[in-house]
């Protein structure tokens, strides 16, 4: 059968829709299941509800977006997320109904309901229209898609591997302080003082190594505070060439592309500056609060964001791990009713104790190398959703032959 004979169906002739029963309040920590909401956060509980291969389908979300995602085993889910099946695999199979909801987003996003918050109702679902190839042809185009997602999946698992061993370090040598040239067995506060041991001294963080000095981040390094260039004046935006965030970013690890582009005009005439590559960045208010990431890229963000930088670069990572693990104390400074925020001050104010320079050298010697490998990993999933995604829509239309033959690692 041609690519031009294939039929249609409606979602509601072609697949079930279930949805779950439990409220976020059953989110647990370390729990033993899946536990699927409607953010694009997957949470974990200890109960399951469904075990079986499907497609997850947020039902309403504030800002009108709908995770998808495809699962494959135990797993419960939040009472408003969709837990989508083929009638008869023989038909569709639960793969290629996944891809092919992908493209369909932004029309159920266009299509649902309500003010503040968006809602996906089934009447609306029922009535999406999805391209049905042959089974052969579905198999296929799947095992095209997948192997993208599998190399996606692949890198993600290394990048998980490689934050861990950056924390891990970051950890053993500036929390225990068990940093090159320490003693195992060295005293603290100056009890039992021996050649070759570290010293340690009580200072307003606790005890520290003698010699080093505690500083508010602000002072010992730059803080940057965001700012969005007026959306009235077209001159701020239109064939604009600098990369430029919003807080939404700050959810990703690392920040490898911008939300969107403003003009040279726009960073003389407005609040918004640029942060360079290497700077720590975090959200202070609304949802994505206590959100921190990292800079690959030079941009400027809006003024949700405030960015920590070293200028000279030697601090950078240590910057961004310590921000990463102190983050909780910062964020408990908070303040607001329904939106919580912190301000620039409060970031400048947090105490560290940054080591001295030529610890400070070793640890990026050692830690610089992981940060460059996630960041090219970051870029190599960039590249490949990027593919994936141009290949998407014309394989699901038969533009594209099934007979592409799959990529390799």
């Amino acid at each position: 059968m041609r690519a031009n004979e294939w039929r249609t169906g409606k979602l509601g002739e072609l697949v079930t829709f279930k949805t779950g029963k439990l409220d976020s309040n059953a989110a647990v920590p370390n729990g033993d299941y899946p536990f699927f909401t409607c953010s694009q956060v997957t949470l974990r509980t200890n109960t399951f509800a469904f075990d079986t291969e499907c497609v997850l389908l947020a039902g309403n979300n504030a800002n009108g977006i709908y995770p998808l995602k495809y699962f494959n085993g135990k797993f419960d889910a939040y009472q408003r997320t969709y837990v989508v099946r083929p009638r008869d695999t023989a038909v569709l199979t639960t793969k290629f109904l996944y891809y092919a909801l992908r493209p369909k987003l932004s029309e159920l996003r266009s299509f649902s309901t309500g003010a503040a918050t968006k809602f996906l109702t089934l009447t609306i679902l029922d009535d999406t229209e999805i391209q049905l190839p042959p089974i052969p042809a579905q198999r296929q185009i799947t095992g095209i898609l997948s192997a993208y997602d599998e190399l996606i999946e692949n890198s993600q698992r290394r990048i998980r591997i490689l934050e861990a061993m950056a924390r891990a370090l970051y950890r053993e040598w500036f929390v225990h302080f068990h940093f090159p040239g320490h003693d195992g067995n060295s005293s603290r506060s100056g009890r039992g003082k021996g050649e070759g041991r570290t010293q340690f001294v009580t200072s307003p963080l606790g005890e520290i190594p003698q010699g080093w000095e505690v500083k508010k981040l602000g002072d010992r390094f730059k803080t940057v505070l965001g700012g969005t260039p007026s959306r009235v004046k077209p001159e701020f935006w239109e064939g604009g060439t600098i990369p430029w965030i919003n807080s939404g970013k700050v959810n990703d690890l690392r920040i490898t592309a911008p939300s969107e582009l403003i003009t040279e005009l726009a960073l003389e005439r407005s609040a918004a500056k640029l942060m360079p590559k290497g700077t720590t960045v975090l959200a202070i208010t609304g949802a994505t609060l206590g959100q921190v990431s990292y800079l690959e890229i030079e941009t400027a963000a809006n003024q949700s964001v405030v960015g920590v930088v070293d200028p000279s670069g030697l601090y950078s990572e240590w910057i961004y791990l310590t921000v990463t693990d102190r983050i909780e104390g910062i964020i408990n400074h908070a303040s607001g009713g329904a939106q919580q925020h912190i301000n620039k001050e409060v970031v400048n104010d947090v105490l560290v104790a940054p080591p001295p320079a030529p610890l400070a050298k070793e640890f990026k010697r050692l830690v610089g190398p992981i940060f460059r490998e996630v960041a090219t990993l970051l870029f190599k999933i960039q590249n490949l959703r990027r593919t994936r995604d141009l290949l998407l829509p014309r394989l699901l239309s038969g533009q594209i032959s099934v007979a592409i033959p799959p990529i390799t690692n």
